[in-house]
């Protein structure tokens, strides 16, 4: 009978790539400082593995939503800290920045459903007075 495999243990198998790939590829990999090939390929796996989750299966993640908007915008901000009353239990943290006299950047932390995270987000994208938003999602494999 097979023995049971520990997390740790690495398994090999061959990749094929043709050769302007694996240059591009190594390219890649020299600039971000990875020592090898196979560090490489396990982080994109695992990061993969992890969008699945969050796109296809709604899992709870770990959300990070920023935006900047326009400071002077009326009501805007009253807007911005009512959709965070309303939705406190997801909200872990948030950080204002003043950007500079007409600008701030707004960045909140958030732990929910991948689906709840993003509605939240676009409500706010989506006010007048807000001018670029972004979503990015983080969660364990």
């Amino acid at each position: 009978m097979g023995r049971k495999k520990s997390k740790e243990e690495l398994y090999r198998f061959g990749v094929s790539m043709e050769e302007s790939l694996i240059e591009k590829f190594d390219n890649y990999l020299m600039k971000r400082g990875y020592y090898n090939r196979s560090e490489a390929i396990r982080d994109l796996v695992r990061d993969l593995l992890a969008k699945e989750k969050v796109e296809l299966k709604n899992a709870t993640v770990y959300g990070i939503v920023s935006f900047i908007y326009e400071h002077h915008q009326r009501e805007l901000e009253e807007k911005i800290t009512e959709y965070q009353h309303e939705n406190y239990k997801s909200i872990i943290s948030t950080t204002h920045i003043h950007i500079d006299h007409e600008n701030c950047l707004e960045v909140i932390i958030m732990k929910d459903k991948a689906q709840k995270i993003k509605s939240i987000a676009d409500s706010i994208f989506a006010l007048k007075g807000v001018k670029s938003g972004q979503i990015s999602f983080v969660s364990l494999v």
